[in-house]
């Protein structure tokens, strides 16, 4: 499969937004409550992309949004550590999985991360992508983070990695 990385401008808002939804139907079905995706709507996937645009990288296959990622240069404040950067979200749809988009968009992120260390959140049981994670690197911390839905908790599991000064 051809695709290319490549930074996320206003013609792939709508496209990255549809990644992001349809994204955690196939992922988080079972691991969230039903009701809490059940409630997710494509316009507030429209919104969050238009409130966060910067540091998005997409991977576009014949020009469509196959998947994308975005970072922050520094991670939140409830991290266990300060000066890191943070993954925020790493979506590929599906039927795009398993041809190296994914690590493409790591890849990419990392080279653009100004500290050396970073961190991201994983919902805990979503087995195949703290595999792919500890794959690029990622090793569990312990910690957790907690958030209520609404309709019950979720918890999400912390990841942290050191990258090589030069490269991802």
């Amino acid at each position: 499969m051809i695709y290319t990385i490549t930074e996320m401008t206003e013609k792939h808002y709508y496209g990255k937004a549809y990644v992001q939804y349809a994204a955690w139907f196939e992922t988080y079905r079972g691991l969230m409550p039903d009701e809490f995706l059940d409630n997710r709507k494509l316009e507030s996937c429209y919104e969050s992309t238009l409130k966060h645009p910067q540091d998005t990288y997409v991977a576009l296959v014949d020009e469509t949004v196959a998947g994308f990622i975005w970072y922050s240069p520094d991670a939140r404040e409830y991290t266990r550590k300060t000066g890191m950067s943070e993954i925020n979200a790493l979506y590929v749809l599906k039927k795009y999985q398993g041809h190296g988009i994914g690590r493409a968009l790591m890849e990419k992120s990392l080279s653009m991360m100004p500290h050396k260390e970073a961190v991201l959140y994983v919902l805990r049981g979503n087995n195949p992508a703290i595999g792919f994670y500890e794959h690029m690197g990622f090793m569990l911390t312990g910690n957790t983070f907690t958030q209520d839905t609404g309709f019950g908790n979720i918890v999400e599991l912390e990841m942290m990695r050191t990258r090589r000064l030069t490269g991802p």
